[in-house]
């Protein structure tokens, strides 16, 4: 069993976490309403405070973050951890916003894709073209559900689409190697979907059930839901999972390679840094902390990123 080794803690909610250069984290607090970052020691010291609900995290090609808001959740303690329920009570819609890091100064960029409104943006990847994809993860009432999907925008806010619709609850993305395949993790069926591409914003349909034309690839057995993704290098993808909380490894072909079970339900974000990209950092947003472990395969470099 590879040794896990926590970073920090006393954290609201973490997740998004992205691994800079040099060796700190920055992270969302969702519950807080804040970004973070995090030094090898653990110390905190805050990036900016974007209100809402803060949730997946890039760095863009120009140096910035960019930031899927979700626009809040409500909370609740149960069992010491702490639980999203439902949406805030001054939910004002959910929004795609830009970050510079070294004035904390917070940029809207998108709330809306046409006439269609962003309910819950969740979690972002950028592609080799300087655009990115992000999922909507839509927001949650007493007896109703949000139908969203899948967008694709341009880091300069001078464009929007809605591409893939409709998906349930679509959480986790990421990008293949070779970017030509996007991979799109759902919550509550916990099914990891493909999308083969044809470029900077354009899905290849292929015939099935989905809305959007993907392929279906993995779901896994017993009480368990899919949040956010990473992929290694070689390709496989990293689901974190929540209920039975840890990382479920599936390769490209949809086979399950690995779960590496970690001590909160709520596990659910993975990325790697480090000079190999060998060392992972996982957020376990349940119980507010962040640690790292050696991986046994490196993560893929992600565009945008110096690593």
């Amino acid at each position: 069993m590879i040794a896990v080794h926590q970073v920090a803690s006393g954290l609201r909610f973490p997740e998004g976490p992205v691994a800079m250069a040099d060796g700190s984290v920055i992270l969302v607090e969702i519950a807080a309403g804040r970004i973070t970052r995090v030094q090898p020691d653990g110390s905190l010291s805050a990036v900016a405070e974007t209100g809402g609900g803060p949730n997946g995290l890039a760095l863009g090609p120009d140096g910035h973050l960019y930031v899927c808001n979700n626009g809040g959740f409500g909370w609740a303690e149960a069992g010491g951890l702490l639980v999203p329920h439902g949406t805030a009570s001054d939910y004002a819609g959910g929004a795609i916003q830009r970050v510079d890091i070294a004035t904390g100064a917070v940029e809207t960029l998108y709330t809306h894709a046409g006439d269609v409104s962003l309910r819950g943006p969740n979690d972002i990847v950028f592609d080799a073209h300087g655009g990115f994809w992000f999922t909507d993860h839509g927001k949650t009432g007493p007896r109703s559900r949000d139908v969203v999907g899948v967008f694709y925008a341009r880091a300069d806010g001078s464009h929007i689409e809605e591409v893939i619709f409709p998906l349930e609850n679509p959480n986790g993305i990421g990008l293949s190697p070779d970017g030509n395949t996007l991979y799109v993790a759902e919550t509550y069926t916990s099914k990891l979907w493909a999308f083969d591409l044809d470029g900077p914003g354009r899905v290849r349909s292929t015939p099935g059930l989905t809305g959007g034309g993907g392929r279906f690839l993995y779901s896994p057995a017993g009480y368990t839901y899919f949040d956010s993704l990473g992929v290694e290098a070689c390709g496989n993808i990293c689901v974190a999972t929540v209920g039975q909380g840890g990382i479920t490894v599936i390769s490209p072909e949809g086979e399950l390679i690995d779960f590496v079970p970690m001590d909160d339900p709520f596990t659910t974000n993975i990325c790697w840094g480090g000079v190999d990209m060998a060392t992972a950092f996982i957020t376990l947003s349940g119980t507010g902390r962040l640690v790292r472990m050696d991986w046994p395969r490196p993560g893929l470099r992600l565009a945008g990123c110096a690593g």
